[in-house]
Parts: C-alpha cells; sequence; structure tokens
C-alpha cells in the first residue's frame, strides 16, 4: 500500500504547542514512532486491516491486565499527546501566572482556530470549556428566549446533566417540561417520527436538547432533520456533540446547528478537562452574558463561560491531540469504530440479545448498548457487567434512564483489536448459555 504524504511524527507538530506558549527546541524533544496511514485505501477496507491497527494502538498506552470497552467516558490520550501533556504541565508548573497573564491568551486564540476550522466555523463563535457539561449548562441555563408557559423538551436518552438542567428551568424560567421516550427498536423513521409527533403534540415548546449521540446507548439521531422540523414551529435546538465529534465524521453544516456542545477529552484525545460550546454568530445574543461577566464584551462568545483559573495544560496539548486525529482522519476513525461494533454486535444478535442501537446505516457509531433477556433491571445489569470484568476481564459499564429498561454499554476504541471484541462476544455467549 502506497503511504499518505500526512504523517505524523507522534508528538512533533503537537509538541510544538507553540513558540508563543511553550518554546523549546522542537529536535530534541519527544521521539516516539512515526504513523502514516495508506492512501488510496477506502475506510471501510483500512478498518478492517489489523496490522494498521496494531501500528496505531502502539500509539497508546493501556493497561494489560483488563480488556478496556469503556472508552464512552473519556478518551485515553496517544503517546505523543500524553508526552506532550507531561512536558505542558511542567512548562506550566515552571512559569505559573506568568505565561497565564502573557502567553496563553494568544494561544487559546489559535487552539480555538484550529477547533473552528475543522467544525467549517469561525474562532468568534467558538468558547473553550472544561468539558462538554460544562458546556451545556451554560448554553441551557444561558437562553433567554424563555418565558412562564413555554415549555422545553428533553428524551429519555439524553445527558442526565442536561436533563436536569432542563428541569432547573421549570423553577427558574416558569416553564414545563416534556420527556419524550425514544423507540426499541429506534429505526431513523421511528426517530424522526417521534420527534414530529412531540412537537406537533406540545406546541409551547420553545428548547428542545437534542442528541447526536447519546451516553447511554449511542443511538445517532438524525440531527439535521429534526432541526429543520423543530426551526418550523418556532423552536431553538441545543445539540449535544460531545460524544459524536472525534467518533463521527461531520462539521456544523451537516448537523445545521445554532447551539452545540462538545468535548475534546472523549474522542479527540485531548487531556482531561477541555471542551467547548458552539454559538452561531447571528444567534449569541440568545445567550445570557455568564453571571452577567464582564471580563468580556458581551459581543465576545467566551463571555458566556467564566471557569475561574484552570488547569490550562490540557489546551496547550490541544494540537496534539488534533494532530493525532487528522494524520487518521475522522472517516478513518468511523469506519474502524463501527468495524468493531459491528463485529460483536453480529454475535450478540445470533445470541438474542437486544442491541439498542440499530444496523441502519448512519444511525451508529462506536458506543453500543445490550440487553439481555429477562435482565433489563439495574441490579441485573450491574451484576453483568461485574462479571464480564471478575471472570473475564472485560471492563463495560451499566447504564440506566433508558425506558425500556437497564443495559450494559460497551465502547470500543482506537486501540481495540478485533480480539478483544471476540473476546466479548465468546464472554456473552458463556452469559446467555450458561444457567443463572
Amino acid at each position: 500500500m502506497a503511504l499518505s504524504r500526512r504523517r505524523i511524527v507522534a508528538g512533533f507538530g503537537a509538541m510544538a504547542v507553540g513558540a508563543v506558549a511553550c518554546p523549546y527546541d522542537r529536535e530534541r524533544a519527544y521521539a516516539p514512532a512515526t504513523l502514516a496511514v495508506p492512501t488510496g485505501v477506502a475506510p471501510e477496507r483500512l478498518a478492517r486491516d489489523e496490522r494498521f491497527w496494531a501500528t496505531v494502538a502502539r500509539q497508546f498506552r493501556v493497561s494489560p491486565d483488563f480488556v478496556n470497552l469503556e472508552n464512552g467516558y473519556y478518551g485515553v490520550m496517544p503517546e505523543p499527546v500524553r508526552r506532550a501533556y507531561h512536558h505542558n504541565v511542567d512548562h506550566l508548573n515552571q512559569h505559573s501566572s506568568h505565561l497565564l497573564r502573557t502567553t496563553y491568551k494568544p494561544r487559546a486564540d489559535e487552539v480555538r482556530d484550529r477547533i473552528a476550522a475543522l467544525l467549517g466555523v469561525t474562532r468568534n463563535e467558538i468558547a473553550l470549556t472544561r468539558g462538554g457539561t460544562e458546556a451545556l449548562q451554560n448554553l441551557i441555563s444561558g437562553y433567554r428566549r424563555l418565558r412562564p408557559g413555554d415549555a422545553v423538551m428533553y428524551a429519555d436518552l439524553d445527558y442526565h446533566s442536561g436533563q436536569y438542567a432542563m428541569n432547573w428551568l421549570r423553577a427558574r424560567r416558569g416553564v414545563t417540561v416534556e420527556r419524550i421516550v425514544m423507540p426499541e427498536p429506534a429505526t431513523r423513521q421511528a426517530v424522526l417520527d417521534t420527534y414530529e409527533r412531540a412537537l406537533r403534540l406540545h406546541p409551547k415548546v420553545r428548547l428542545l436538547l437534542l442528541s447526536h449521540m447519546n451516553n447511554r446507548t449511542g443511538l445517532v439521531t438524525p440531527v439535521r432533520q429534526i432541526m429543520a422540523m423543530a426551526r418550523e414551529r418556532g423552536v431553538d435546538v441545543i445539540v449535544d456533540a460531545a460524544h459524536s465529534w472525534g467518533q463521527l465524521d461531520f462539521s456544523i453544516a451537516d448537523l445545521d446547528a445554532d447551539f452545540g456542545v462538545f468535548s475534546l477529552h472523549k474522542w479527540m484525545g485531548v487531556p482531561l478537562g477541555a471542551g467547548f460550546l458552539y454559538i452561531r454568530a447571528d444567534r449569541l445574543a440568545d445567550i445570557d452574558l455568564l453571571y452577567d461577566d464582564e471580563t468580556y464584551p458581551a459581543s465576545d462568545i467566551r463571555s458566556r463561560v467564566h471557569s475561574g483559573t484552570m488547569n490550562v495544560a490540557p489546551f496547550l496539548t490541544a494540537d496534539a491531540a488534533l494532530d493525532f486525529h487528522e494524520t487518521l482522519g475522522a472517516k478513518v476513525k468511523e469506519a474502524r469504530l463501527r468495524f468493531l461494533r459491528d463485529r460483536w454486535v453480529r454475535r450478540a444478535h445470533e445470541l438474542g440479545a437486544r442491541v439498542l442501537t440499530p444496523d441502519e446505516p448512519g444511525m451508529y457509531g462506536g458506543i453500543t448498548a445490550f440487553r439481555l433477556p429477562g435482565r433489563d433491571s439495574e441490579a441485573d445489569n450491574v451484576a453483568i457487567a461485574d462479571e464480564l470484568m471478575t471472570k473475564h476481564r472485560i471492563f463495560t459499564v451499566a447504564r440506566s434512564g433508558m425506558s425500556g429498561g437497564d443495559a450494559v454499554r460497551v465502547t470500543p476504541a482506537l486501540f481495540t483489536s478485533t480480539d478483544d471484541v471476540d473476546r466479548l462476544a465468546a464472554a456473552l455467549s458463556d452469559l446467555v448459555t450458561r444457567p443463572r
């Protein structure tokens, strides 16, 4: 296979945490192995190339004590990113407030530029946060177009902190809160029908929380179509893309979103404690300044976030992570994660498990949850996750909140091998066939 000119000497461009904020000798910096992506190979074909993905896996330092299939919480940093982060923690510690008061702000603007370019927006529409949750809470609590008697809406699969923030609006804004239930099985048409019916039956809804990919089952919703039906009814939408960005290939234009929430420490591999919010430039006035903050003018999106003194080392390391992401490419990452999901899901179907994401193209990524027959309680699924870990050394997580019952969530990563997911499939067979 021919090799791409696009290469990453792991840690090189990223280690250049910038001559501005982190000057040091690039040539004498870390020198991990080079990762090269073949050219002329379709992502779906490359997704099946275990030799290639073994080279990717070697870029990650993970515990050999268990198979980690719970990578939806936050993402393991690849080695070039981890090394850059350690360097940046030391650099921040050495230069402390001098760095924060001088070179960090222009460096943060460069990070915002980089993020904006990937999303197809402008820097002025991006504000950095400590994670997707902070971004989500800021947008929900700051949305200023609600009036007493209006309604807000979310689904059972939406992120719990988002649900809590929407519930919080009941007492603060005098609104009613509508909760809808995602269908099982959740086909594209069934999801669209659910939102169309809910918006039609609740004409007072003015704000909708919409997960692009939810963290409970991994269902991917057709955001653009739901956005269109919401706009027709005068409903604004906050899109939660914390789990999809870096796992799926998309831009803001693909979602047609006005307000969005993103994580950097999940599928982009930035160190823990990094995310951002997006507000379309012509919608900035519809989100309040946070606590009437005066650090930035009202015309600056950064006035919608005030995190206080925060650990900036993750943002100084963002270039390393984005370099790694762009070397592989979103299409390749998406294809690999879907391939790994499909491999164990086929066996789960054969065993009679209820898989909570459909096989329909575009409706899933790497995250998927399953439910075994007759085992839909919280206790049942905690026990399944415990047995997978204690007996089979496979780490997963039980998830609650779905109206159809609890389940176990499985999330592979870029370092996951086919052997890992085959091991899961064998463990599921043992769970199903062994008498309880």
